[in-house]
């Protein structure tokens, strides 16, 4: 079981360094799936459609080469609430948007920290903020489940299509509890599933850089994070539109194991969903 954790790290690892590596804003967007334009959703398409998924208008107003390397599945910054002089703690930050997007709603009285554990994307993450000029936004080193951020510090967490590529979720959220404080909240934009998903999927590693072989059962996703001692746990579904998830599937190719399983049932299993929860 650790050697398989370790595999799934080292991958997902490789797969996100390389997107950052190769990104280029000309292109199009980066995708989750990989270094080229796909469908919006958990594997955004070209810049335009990638900001789509923010109810915010800020997201559309950032750089083009800070935006298109978004590679998330909804709008955490939205749901979180954000105010002004809140420390705001992105699990698995990538290219920096989320956390430039927090960064303007805390204000200078307020801080963001991003982790990430691709250094390729921390590189990409720093240039972007030094050329925006954020200085309440910092980036560090680090594995989701084991965070370098000292306990009861932070009062909001976001993450945005990352934890479902964690082999342990159940530390993520041990760790997403340490860190807050009391009354600190979680806001989650993360792909989740209406059942169980076929053991092709579960067991295809570019399945899991894909956002889809980590996708917990939405019933699994709650227990988890009310184990981890949250409460006033809720998580609302958005479907993705049929032409995402064909596309998505289409990118992934012969990578993905699709034999015992159809895209109409993908489409109706795996979801965007918004998460929230409290630590009391």
């Amino acid at each position: 079981m650790a050697e398989d954790t370790k595999d799934i790290r080292s991958f997902v690892r490789e797969h996100y360094g390389k997107i950052a590596e190769e990104f280029k804003p000309s292109a199009g967007s980066a995708s989750c799936c990989g270094p080229a334009p796909s469908a919006s959703g958990c594997c955004s398409s070209a810049t335009s459609n990638a900001v789509k998924v923010y109810e915010t208008s800020e997201a559309a107003m950032l750089p083009e080469d800070v935006a298109g390397l978004s590679l998330g599945s909804g709008d955490p910054i939205t749901l979180a609430k954000l105010s002004p002089g809140q420390t705001v703690l992105d699990l698995g930050s990538g290219g920096g948007i989320d956390c430039f997007l927090a960064a303007r709603k805390v204000g200078p009285q307020g801080r963001v920290i991003g982790v990430d554990m691709t250094p390729a994307m921390l590189e990409r993450a720093r240039a972007n903020q030094a050329r925006m000029g954020m200085e309440n936004v910092e980036f560090r080193l680090g594995e989701i489940e084991h965070l370098p951020v000292a306990d009861g510090t932070v009062d909001v967490i976001i993450s945005n299509c990352v934890i479902n590529l964690s082999p342990d979720k159940p530390q993520v959220f041990r760790e997403a509890y340490r860190v807050l404080k009391s009354g600190g909240k979680l806001a989650v934009s993360d792909p989740a599933t209406d059942g169980p998903l076929p053991a092709g999927i579960k067991s295809s590693l570019s399945a899991w850089a894909g956002c889809v072989a980590g996708a917990l059962d939405a019933e699994d996703y709650i227990n988890i994070i009310k184990a981890a001692g949250f409460v006033d746990v809720k998580l609302e579904p958005v479907y993705f539109e049929p032409q995402v998830v064909d596309e998505a599937v289409a990118q992934a190719g012969e990578l993905l194991d699709l034999h015992d399983v159809s895209t109409e049932q993908l489409q109706k299993a795996v979801f965007s969903a918004k998460i929230t929860a409290r630590k009391p």
